[in-house]
């Protein structure tokens, strides 16, 4: 599991995460959902290590910015970063390498076989359109069997099978018992696959809800959304 508690980020003046505590823990899916500058990134990058902030976050009971930490931690980012000179195959051979695993070949042949990038094994980083350098990012996230995994805008991109697949490892990832979050402004893409959904405005969590008969709201997550972040529920004609 990971641990929250009470982070603040500053970017100048500007607020950016208001003491934000949750946690996820073993085989739960979290969603962090909001408009565009709520937040979620910037809370999403302090979990993995990648901006300072004030406060504590734990992975696996250690501290987020430890080798211990990021041995346990899969990070797949909004916008995919891979290496142009490198070939896809190569991507994995590097994370395997990183990561000191052993017989890593046949995992790694699977996920680029179950995301459609077999075919695409010997090209370079650069040649890769968007959705395919997003698909490798899910592959490299994944392949040392990570206990955190964070998924920021995971389906940007991709293609209906890709979407299908990344679902699906969704659920196996819960069922192995890894800590999952998923930040996404399309409440669409994560359907009925959350445990409990936080809702981030201006910097903050603004709602929590439960996807379990304990849940106090009465509304859906969708109508619970809208009600924040725009004031009002949805009418069943609005698009």
């Amino acid at each position: 599991m990971f641990q929250v508690m009470h982070v603040n980020k500053l970017y100048g003046k500007t607020l950016a995460n208001n003491d934000i505590t949750f946690s996820v823990g073993d085989g739960q899916i979290a969603v962090l959902l909001g408009p565009n500058g709520a937040g979620k990134s910037t809370i999403i990058k302090c979990i993995a290590g990648l901006l300072r902030f004030q406060g504590e976050i734990t992975v696996g009971g250690v501290d987020n910015k430890s080798l211990e930490a990021k041995r346990l931690l899969g990070y797949i980012p909004e916008m995919p970063a891979v290496y142009d000179l490198l070939t896809v195959g190569e991507h994995l051979e590097f994370i395997a390498r990183a990561y000191e695993l052993e017989n890593w070949e046949e995992k790694a042949q699977s996920l680029l076989r179950r995301f459609e990038l077999i075919d695409k094994k010997d090209k370079l980083g650069k040649e890769l359109s968007k959705g395919m350098q997003q698909k490798l990012s899910i592959c490299c996230a994944v392949l040392h069997d990570p206990k955190v995994v964070i998924f920021d805008e995971p389906m940007v991109g991709l293609d209906p099978h890709a979407i299908k697949e990344l679902k699906n490892l969704f659920m196996e990832l819960k069922e192995a018992g890894a800590s999952i979050l998923i930040s996404t402004h399309m409440l669409d893409s994560v359907e009925d696959y959350w445990d409990i959904a936080h809702i981030m405005i201006n910097g903050s969590f603004a709602a929590t809800k439960l996807n379990n008969a304990e849940d106090t709201h009465e509304e859906s997550l969708e109508e619970l959304f809208f009600a924040i972040t725009e004031g009002k529920t949805p009418h069943p004609t609005d698009e």
